[in-house]
């Protein structure tokens, strides 16, 4: 016979191996409409947050793994019309929630405070609803009539090698690409982060490689317009600013006025803005082409 003490022991060494998935609703108007249901019993975003934290906090004293994902309220109200389950029970908030959690779109919870916590989950979801609208449409592209090949993948090679041949010529430094793709109703845009010291390669998160070259492919195989804009930092020197644009799936350098007027532009209202202090604004520079160059598929 198993001992209570040690039955309480090995529970709690089993939840150290059960993961946990908070979904949080980080936006005021989306708490309110959760207040529509009975049994979500918060009345005030602020003091919800505040126990949202309470209840990360006291999931890491117990040693798991805690994940936070986005609530969406009206993706919340779809899922229980479509799967038949009544919305206003915890339970379902719970199904739902772990759906969350298998889709992707998640944030460690390593006990940063929800000044930090909530614009990170919201950047993450973002990004992840981007690279899923710009994957399905690579899906999408169908095969070249001409040649046969998926134009999807293919795109999505090019844009891989697009990627590596604007980190081989930038040289050492922090750099900070932008990729900005017009696409049906939606503009695509990615954004990677990478350093490189000396003549050594570059050095960038995976997740945000394969972000941007999905966002970039988009643009290649819709033939579709678009520009990459890359910010480098160097110790002791002014931060560069170069630019290309996206035409007929290669990126065309940009002239420097070109670079100076879309930095200097208002894109709403087309008044100039004026130019930020400590930033040099180049023309940029050409890319060598590779063996594979994109062709035709269209």
């Amino acid at each position: 016979m198993t001992k209570p003490g040690t039955t309480t022991s090995m529970r709690r060494a089993l939840r150290r191996e059960v993961p946990s998935t908070v979904g949080l609703l980080a936006d005021a108007d989306d708490f309110t409409a959760m207040r529509r249901y009975a049994t979500f019993t918060f009345d005030d975003h602020a003091a919800y947050l505040r126990q949202v934290e309470g209840l990360l906090k006291a999931l890491a004293t117990q040693g798991g793994h805690t994940t936070v994902a986005l609530f969406d309220p009206e993706e919340y109200a779809a899922y229980c019309e479509d799967t038949g389950i009544d919305p206003d029970r915890p339970a379902s908030r719970s199904r739902y929630t772990a759906g969350l959690a298998a889709a992707g779109a998640l944030v460690a919870y390593t006990g940063q405070p929800m000044t930090t916590l909530v614009p990170t989950l919201i950047d993450t979801t973002l990004r992840h609803a981007t690279w899923e609208y710009a994957s399905t449409l690579l899906a999408d592209a169908g095969d070249c009539a001409a040649c046969g090949k998926d134009i999807g993948r293919a795109a999505f090679s090019h844009a891989a090698r697009l990627l590596t041949r604007l980190l081989e010529a930038a040289g050492p430094g922090s750099h900070h690409i932008v990729c900005s793709v017009p696409a049906d109703d939606e503009h695509l845009l990615a954004v990677v982060h990478a350093t490189r010291d000396g003549d050594g390669p570059a050095h960038l998160d995976s997740g945000e490689a394969a972000e941007f070259a999905t966002v970039l492919a988009a643009g290649i195989a819709l033939d579709s317009s678009g520009g990459v804009v890359l910010r480098t930092t160097s110790p002791g020197t002014p931060d560069r600013l170069h630019g290309w644009r996206l035409t007929a799936g290669t990126l065309q350098p940009l002239t420097e006025a070109e670079v100076f007027s879309a930095y200097c532009t208002d894109a709403l209202t087309g008044e100039p803005i004026a130019p930020e202090p400590g930033v040099d604004y180049r023309a940029g520079f050409a890319l060598t082409p590779d063996e594979d160059d994109w062709p035709s598929h269209h």
